[in-house]
């Protein structure tokens, strides 16, 4: 952003000389910056269905249904909840200068449940800072194929692209730290229902740590799932279940809890009902 006000000519120089990107200042040289007025975020509105656990008048947190991509991309310029928050709230403050939802994480497209979304650049900041500190508290349940063997565990492994896919991330070793934490609630007919929580938030980091222990996500066909299996799922059996952290205005700390939807509380009713365990 700042970058951008220096080409476009915003930012001017005493004594006069040309303002460049990157120049150093030293003593004597004083500079006077025009914001522009803020732009518009050159998006349609669209409804775009998703849930609302809690907002005020600085963030919003999302219950996020599968199937809806975060953010627009090449391939996903319409349907996102970008367009869907837009349309269902008018009032978003500027983000480097375009009024836009402030996204502070990202879920998967396959991926349901709860994300924080700020309407201020100062509350963005804030959660964006907490994240870093690992401050936020996040806790996913997953169900995977194979009985996983112990209670609980940590996976410390670095991650980063797919040397041979560049479509999957994969445990490689220099990839950026990642840390998933794992409580196993049980184990029937050769699944297995976990409880994850993520310390760091990589690209893909729950599905790539949990496949690489040999138990990939039901229904995540990209990181190994079995394909059959993942057809009558429909989906990715990952959803963010809890998520909690500091209120950047108050300093309360806020508690958040998303059911899992009724799509994959039917997996679990099957596997449990058809159990000899």
């Amino acid at each position: 952003f700042a970058r951008k006000l220096v080409e476009d000519g915003n930012v001017s120089l005493l004594p006069h000389r040309k303002a460049k990107p990157g120049m150093k200042m030293v003593p004597g040289i004083s500079a006077e910056v025009t914001l522009p007025p803020p732009e518009s975020l050159d998006l349609e509105p669209e409804e775009v269905p998703f849930g609302v656990v809690y907002e005020d008048e600085w963030l919003i947190v999302i219950d996020k249904p599968s199937g809806v991509v975060v953010h627009p991309a090449p391939g996903n310029r319409h349907g996102t909840l970008v367009h869907g928050l837009l349309h269902r709230f008018r009032h978003f403050g500027s983000f480097n200068n375009v009024l836009r939802p402030g996204i502070v994480h990202r879920l998967d497209a396959s991926t349901s449940g709860l994300l924080v979304v700020a309407r201020e650049q100062e509350i963005l900041e804030n959660l964006q800072n907490q994240f870093r500190l690992r401050e936020v508290r996040k806790q996913y349940l997953a169900l995977v194929h194979g009985r996983v063997k112990n209670a609980s565990g940590r996976i410390d492994a670095p991650i980063g692209r797919c040397p041979t896919n560049r479509l999957r991330m994969a445990v490689v070793e220099d990839g950026k730290p990642a840390v998933t934490g794992f409580r196993r609630l049980w184990v029937r007919n050769g699944y297995s229902f976990l409880e994850c929580d993520i310390a760091t938030g990589r690209t893909h980091q729950i599905r790539v740590h949990l496949s690489s222990m040999g138990h990939p996500i039901v229904g995540d066909v990209l990181y190994g799932a079995d394909k059959k299996k993942a057809a009558s799922a429909g989906r990715v059996f990952l959803h963010s279940w809890k998520l909690s952290f500091l209120h950047p205005k108050t300093g309360e700390r806020l508690f958040f809890t998303s059911c899992l939807p009724a799509a994959l509380t039917g997996q679990l009713r099957e596997i449990l009902s058809t159990s000899p365990d």
